[in-house]
């Protein structure tokens, strides 16, 4: 009789047992190994779940768990079953094996060997192939989710009157469904086949037929299923075309169709569909036919009519319809194209106007005129925020385990006479490398927090301060004090913490009050409570830090705090944003906040031209340190919207996200997907409101894309006549794009300033200016986020022939000679650029590092208008000698002033006194003796006022008598 198990039967080899203790001894390690794991995978778990449930977003966590669980058990089912049932069918459909022929003998012994374990190895399979497939496909929560919770965009392509939606939404899953289709349909016809090899179903040197009847039959339906997939991908792909990316090139980088696509690719993607369908009913015919002479006649014509239809006549249009006469031909497409660009990437509203560059001179208006536009055009921001930071640090860094941030942020806050400044703030943060004495202890239990903001006025230097160029600091000191007035200065929260800290325990932290140093304990309410011992012990194995588990620092009220820069919270509580590279703090209503900018992106929108973020968002200054990162380094879109503003505070670390733009599609899809995570517009304060900002890195993307898409025209478009690039950076060279600036200036039209932010562009492959983009980076404006452009339409000199010109000024060499062998460098702050009067002004900040203050110091300041360049101590100096007349400057003291010293003997006595505390100051600096340098500081600022009080009341007292008033006398 033969053996339908796979093998004849007979007596067996009976295989030596281990003895009982090593059995024992086995399984307890087994058990061990396996509840070491356990718990190593519930420690993760339940770490993540404590997190989220802490910043109250414990939605997010299960919103995106539950998802992850139904995607991995629905799809991980569905390919075990696949491939499993395939299995079992191929198994029962064996022949029985009455001939052994030498390729059967040699298949029997694997039979034999399987014979026993026949059920467990199919359980094996079907298991991995469903682990592999469920974890796979748990990954696509994020397609699953926009799927279900899509929004319609009311836009419809031009091609198949489609909703953008079902290209950004529907398209993606319907995509994914079909990989996973063709995934089950290869991996089943494998295991079938396998299967009726192993069990004889299938013969290749046998004589007689290749395959029993059973097995044409069922391998011929999975191949009939398979090309049927292949119908569905032929007809997905028919949409596909309009999100398509390819190589144009009038256009380089295309998205959508072409003239080929539509009149070639098109109809050969529905006539193969119509091939595909009729060959996969071939295939379902062999369960009656029993043969396979159709269907494969059907594939083999299938797979010619692919070469033919699919690749040979669309190259033939291309040849010979299209190449001849292109630009007509492809017009209509890249006017789709221009459109869909401009809307997906928000620039459809830039306005472009023509501008003369050729600014006004003295003979064309009077010089007093110029020079009162000049002062009134722009708040001219020469402390630069991205030099300025080493300044900070040494000047108010004031310990050692403080830091401050290289690339400091532009911020408005309201002077004493409640006018709106240009203000550079920074944070005094923690720098655990600066700690006296490094231990577990003092790393994450006394050293928590850094403390306080430190301001700036952006348009000029400090007055009093020596050596003379030193910011003109308007929130200073430790604690600060100054114009932010009352505020949480503690921040647990920052950019550069990046170290786990466990506070509000047993174990003290170091702090500070007006008096000095002190300890206290954190009084917050964000992190996790490390009471219970469960989580004790579950942060000590996600941390891999024993001593949490057993270390006496953590008791009743310990909490650890953790994920604890702005980006890593805001990403975590919405993994579905896009982060900005920069968070920026402000203070708002007596805290610290961290103002991040999020982003919704879909690379799905048809027509419109894809972009690498990671391209897009790098400048010179994403290269030259790590604080400043570029966004999405891989991450390829054609739509983004600044959708999402969020906040995190610096003490308690609450995440807040605000919905910002109420009509994208996109959140709205999200904020159904995630209910109640995202407040809305009107909830945010009008104090936040007045710090917010237009971000730098959509408006990176933005001038990116504007380098080619200002062009509305396609015949013009196509020949690239008029094509802009992004400079280079002309203040270092090291070839990376010159960053946008904040800056508050009038544009041609406006009355009065604006805060904004600006770039200049080049024409390709030339130094000279192109054009001038600015938004409006005000968010309490009505025309917040409305781009303008100007086309320069005359010759006029760009960033980088300015700044040649500025280094070959006389003045300019020298100066630089001058500081030769005083260990001094010359660094050049932001080239602003500015539109004035039909032309340009453009102002550098020249600073110098070095001497006795190895840090930036503002010396001197550059100004070209008209091609006439100057080089001056400060700006009011150079606008009289570019303009030849003298008016009411920003406010700019002279970094040397020179004045006749004063006869009352009350100023004289103050002023040897500021002279006293700097030479303190001084000395300490250069042993690095903080305090007594903090304490100089206090004697220079009471000095200074002293001086300046008695200066005024001798001119009060000396204005009296030439009046013939007595000096208590009131008018």
């Amino acid at each position: 009789m033969p053996d339908r198990g796979g093998g004849p039967s007979g007596p067996r080899m009976r295989v030596g047992r281990p003895s009982r203790r090593v059995r024992t001894l086995l399984l307890t390690l087994g058990v061990l190994a396996v509840l070491a794991m356990l718990f190593v995978m519930f420690a993760g778990f339940w770490t993540d779940w404590l997190w989220y449930r802490s910043v109250k977003y414990s939605s997010v966590f299960t919103t995106t768990l539950w998802s992850k669980i139904g995607l991995f058990a629905v799809f991980g089912l569905l390919m075990a079953v696949a491939v499993g049932v395939n299995i079992w069918l191929a198994h029962r459909l064996r022949p029985p094996l009455s001939a052994m022929s030498m390729e059967q003998q040699n298949l029997d012994r694997y039979r034999m060997g399987v014979a026993p374990y026949k059920k467990w190895i199919l359980l094996a399979i079907t298991a991995l192939v469903g682990l592999i497939a469920g974890a796979s496909a748990a990954g696509q929560w994020r397609t699953w989710l926009m799927w279900v919770n899509g929004v319609p965009f009311g836009q419809k392509d031009p091609q198949f009157d489609l909703d953008v939606s079902f290209y950004a939404f529907d398209l993606p899953w319907y995509r994914f469904l079909l990989g996973f289709g063709f995934a089950a349909a290869v991996l089943g016809l494998i295991a079938a086949a396998l299967t009726h090899y192993l069990y004889g179903g299938l013969r290749v040197t046998s004589p007689g037929a290749r395959a029993t009847a059973a097995a044409t039959g069922h391998l011929s339906v999975l191949l009939g299923i398979f090309v049927a997939l292949k119908a569905v991908a032929y007809w997905l792909d028919r949409y596909g075309l309009a999100v398509k990316s390819s190589e144009f090139k009038a256009a380089g980088n295309w998205t959508g169709l072409r003239y080929v696509d539509a009149n070639a690719y098109l109809p050969a993607k529905t006539i193969l569909f119509c091939i595909a369908a009729i060959c996969a009913v071939l295939f379902f015919a062999t369960l009656w036919r029993r043969t396979w002479q159709l269907p494969v006649i059907g594939f083999g014509l299938m797979v010619l009519s692919a070469i033919l239809i699919g690749g040979l006549y669309p190259a033939i249009v291309q040849k010979f319809q299209v190449e001849p006469n292109e630009q007509q031909k492809e017009s209509p497409y890249i006017e789709q194209n221009i459109e869909a660009t401009r809307k997906a990437y928000g620039i459809d509203g830039a306005k472009v106007a023509d501008y003369s560059g050729k600014g006004k001179t003295g003979e064309q208006m009077p010089k007093e005129q110029l020079r009162k536009d000049a002062d009134a055009q722009a708040s001219y921001r020469l402390i630069d925020p991205n030099v300025v930071g080493p300044t900070f640090d040494q000047l108010q860094r004031q310990r050692k385990y403080y830091q401050f941030p290289t690339t400091l942020d532009v911020d408005r806050y309201k002077d004493a006479a409640g006018k709106e400044q240009d203000t550079v703030i920074g944070l005094r943060e923690l720098d655990l490398d600066g700690i006296p004495k490094r231990n577990w202890i003092n790393d994450h239990f006394t050293y928590t927090h850094g403390y306080g903001a430190i301001t700036a006025k952006g348009t000029s230097t400090d007055p009093k301060a020596d050596p003379a160029g030193s910011p003109d600091f308007t929130e200073s000191g430790l604690p600060t004090k100054g114009q932010l007035g009352e505020y949480q200065q503690r921040i647990y929260y920052g950019e550069k913490t990046q170290q786990y800290s466990i506070v509000g325990g047993p174990q003290k932290e170091l702090d500070y009050e007006a008096d000095g140093e002190k300890t206290t304990s954190y009084q917050g309410k964000s992190g996790v409570n490390l009471s219970n011992p469960v989580n004790r012990a579950a942060y000590a194995v996600a941390f891999s830090e024993p001593q949490i588990l057993y270390s006496g620092a953590i008791g009743e009220g310990s909490r650890i705090l953790y994920n604890r820069t702005p980006k890593e919270r805001v990403e975590a509580v919405a993994p579905w944003l896009t982060i900005d590279g920069d968070a920026y703090p402000a203070v708002v209503d007596g805290k610290i906040q961290w103002i991040v900018d999020a982003y919704t992106t879909s690379n799905g929108y048809p027509y419109a031209s894809r972009t690498t973020l990671g391209d897009t968002t790098a400048d010179s200054l994403t290269a030259a340190n790590n604080q400043r990162t570029v966004v999405a380094q891989e991450n390829q879109v054609n739509y983004i919207r600044n959708s999402v503003k969020a906040t995190v505070d610096a003490y308690d670390g609450s995440v807040k996200l605000y919905q910002w733009d109420e009509k994208d599609p996109v959140l709205k899809t999200w904020m159904s997907a995630f209910p109640d995570t995202v407040k809305k517009k009107s909830e945010i304060s009008p104090e936040l409101r007045e710090h917010m900002r237009y971000p730098q890195d959509l408006f990176k993307v933005q001038r990116e894309l504007m380098t080619r898409y200002h062009v509305q025209s396609p015949s013009q478009f196509y020949s690239g006549s008029d094509v802009w690039q992004v400079p280079n950076d002309p203040t270092n060279n090291e070839k990376n794009a010159v960053p946008p600036y904040y800056l508050s200036l009038k544009m041609p039209g406006d009355k009065n300033q604006k805060f904004s932010l600006t770039t200049t562009f080049t024409p390709n492959g030339r130094p000279n200016l192109g054009a001038f983009m600015a938004v409006d980076a005000d968010a309490t404006s009505k025309s917040y986020g409305s781009i303008s452009v100007l086309n320069v339409k005359s010759d006029v000199p760009g960033p980088q022939q300015v700044q040649s010109e500025l280094n070959g000024d006389p003045e300019v060499a020298e100066f630089v000679r001058n500081l030769r062998g005083t260990d001094s460098d010359i660094v050049y702050g932001n080239l602003l650029t500015v539109p004035m009067n039909d032309g340009f002004l453009y102002i550098e900040p020249v600073y110098v590092k070095g001497g006795s203050a190895n840090y930036p110091l503002l010396k001197k300041v550059g100004v070209q208008y008209n091609r006439e360049t100057v080089f001056k101590n400060t700006l009011g100096e150079a606008f009289n000698a570019i303009f030849g007349a003298e008016g009411e400057s920003p406010e700019q003291p002279p970094t040397s002033p020179d004045q006749p010293p004063s006869t009352n003997p009350t100023v004289q006595q103050a002023l040897e006194d500021a002279q006293g505390a700097l030479e303190r100051g001084e000395e300490a600096l250069k042993k690095g003796d903080w305090q007594a340098y903090g304490e100089a500081q206090k004697d220079l600022e009471e000095a200074l006022k002293k001086a300046t009080d008695a200066e005024a009341k001798a001119r009060e007292e000396e204005a009296g008598n030439k009046s013939g008033e007595k000096p208590g006398d009131k008018s």
